[in-house]
């Protein structure tokens, strides 16, 4: 497959101001998928690995860096409210007539920065010799099921989301669950464009651990990445 690959920075981040410029251990946030981006270049997993930002500041710091940032993200795709297709047909729309087709697009969002290349260079591999139309990365979860979910109530209370919340949870009664991290989408153009979805129904597996899985959005994520990264 001809994949593009993508690092989305949007400048207006609200939970951490400036988040993916944020130092982790030397280095800006955005550093790590950066170079991700650049091994499985050069393993070929990926034929091209770009930068879309709306920022300008973004923008001149992934470029000393040496990713290639083709263009600036129009305002319409950098806001809260815009989904990742926003910016990924963009990219599409904006690189193909230059590039010619391609086959796949490969998201390394910069909030979740530990990827081993060559593992994702596997699972590329996987994907594209079976049907699927995507790959996401995931965690195992032994204990978080509905049986320990509740949605809190304007008067103060919880809602059980399910009804046999108090009857006692035992993980080997309701096995594990496979948690989407954030830190690796792979979806099939073809798929994308004629569904507007990132992910299908049968996504291929990439395992990560749970502690590889950390997403940083608030405050407390980046303490914990720093913890874990800079050793």
């Amino acid at each position: 497959m001809r994949i593009l690959g993508i690092v989305p920075a949007r400048g207006g981040s609200k939970g951490i101001p400036r988040k993916n410029l944020a130092d982790v251990c030397g280095k800006p946030l955005i550093a790590y998928s950066i170079e991700t981006g650049r091994q499985l270049l050069a393993s070929g997993t990926l034929a091209r690995c770009i930068v879309s930002t709306d920022d300008q500041e973004i923008a001149d710091r992934a470029r000393a860096l040496g990713a290639d940032v083709p263009f600036m993200r129009p305002a319409a795709a950098a806001t809260d409210t815009a989904k990742a297709l926003a910016y990924v047909l963009h990219a599409l729309e904006t690189l193909e007539p230059q590039d010619g087709a391609y086959d796949a697009v490969m998201l390394l969002q910069p909030t979740s920065p530990i990827r081993d290349a060559a593992i994702i260079a596997a699972a590329v591999a996987r994907m594209e010799s079976g049907n699927s139309d995507s790959l996401i990365s995931c965690y195992r979860e032994e204990y978080i099921n509905e049986l320990v979910m509740y949605d809190p109530q304007p008067d103060g209370t919880l809602l059980p989301r399910n009804p046999l919340h108090n009857k006692g949870v035992r993980r080997q009664e309701h096995g594990p669950a496979m948690v989407r991290n954030g830190a690796l989408y792979v979806t099939r153009t073809p798929y994308l464009k004629a569904t507007g979805s990132l992910v299908c129904d049968r996504p291929v597996l990439l395992e990560m651990s749970k502690l590889d899985s950390i997403d940083v959005d608030a405050p407390d994520d980046l303490i914990l990445l720093r913890a874990v990264m800079c050793k």
